[in-house]
């Protein structure tokens, strides 16, 4: 199927590596921000940083409105803010790994076992997937024995490149602000969850950080997983129902 008009608009409007850079920038601070703040993160003139941003908003990525990003009302005029659309942009940003789900599918398809569910397949595909990734990084990085912080922290790393947009919530803690896998998470939560929590602890099993743990721990607008040292419990107040962005 190929692509809706307002797709190719989105693509070409991030085809311009500064333009992409400034909606990367804003979504990461999420929070509105003044065509100054955006100038002075790229190192160019607040012109110039105006008229890539009027053209993010043309294109239906970002939205603006007049207002102080501290809520504080000053004299005089107020600053024009920029923000994400609220409905994701599934072409583009965040990043999503179809392709990647649909391989660990298929190969639990494959090499299901008698005495095995498709589920517990795609689950154990899943494991060896991110064990794998972990090994071959744990080779290449040779960190030696691994405390929980620095476990995350190189996690965090793999996490990045993924496009699971982590964020060190406290030092033993790492939060996943992007579902790779939305919105097929949100459609087959049970199922797609599993596998990236399976996938996620295959990983940190490869890589030698078994001082911390992949759990489930859904939140609105976010992954359903997140990694924490053994031990650090998850307040009952932030859990949710929603899966995924």
């Amino acid at each position: 199927m190929g692509l809706d008009h307002g797709s190719l608009t989105t693509l070409a409007a991030l085809g311009d590596d500064l333009r992409r850079r400034m909606f990367e920038f804003i979504r990461q601070e999420r929070r509105p921000v003044t065509r100054e703040e955006v100038a002075d993160d790229l190192g160019i003139s607040r012109k110039l940083a105006a008229f890539h941003l009027d053209k993010l908003v043309a294109a239906g990525l970002l939205q603006a409105h007049y207002g102080s990003s501290t809520g504080i009302r000053k004299v005089g005029r107020r600053p024009k803010m920029y923000e994400p659309v609220a409905e994701a942009i599934a072409v583009t940003i965040p990043e999503r790994r179809y392709g990647m789900l649909a391989d660990v599918l298929t190969e639990a398809v494959m090499t299901e076992a008698g005495d095995e569910s498709a589920r517990d397949a795609a689950l154990r595909v899943a494991y060896r997937r991110g064990e794998s990734l972990g090994g071959a990084e744990r080779e290449r990085v040779r960190p030696g024995r691994l405390g929980a912080e620095r476990g995350l922290s190189l996690a965090a790393d793999m996490l990045e490149k993924f496009g699971y947009e982590p964020e060190r919530a406290a030092p033993t803690l790492l939060r996943l602000r992007n579902c790779p896998f939305h919105p097929l998470a949100a459609k087959a939560p049970e199922l797609v969850c599993a596998v990236n929590q399976a996938f996620l602890a295959g990983y940190l099993h490869g890589l030698g950080s078994d001082k911390n743990t992949a759990m489930l721990a859904p939140r609105p607008d976010a992954c359903c997983v997140e990694l924490r040292a053994d031990g650090v419990g998850q307040d009952a107040s932030e859990s949710g129902t929603a899966c995924g962005r």
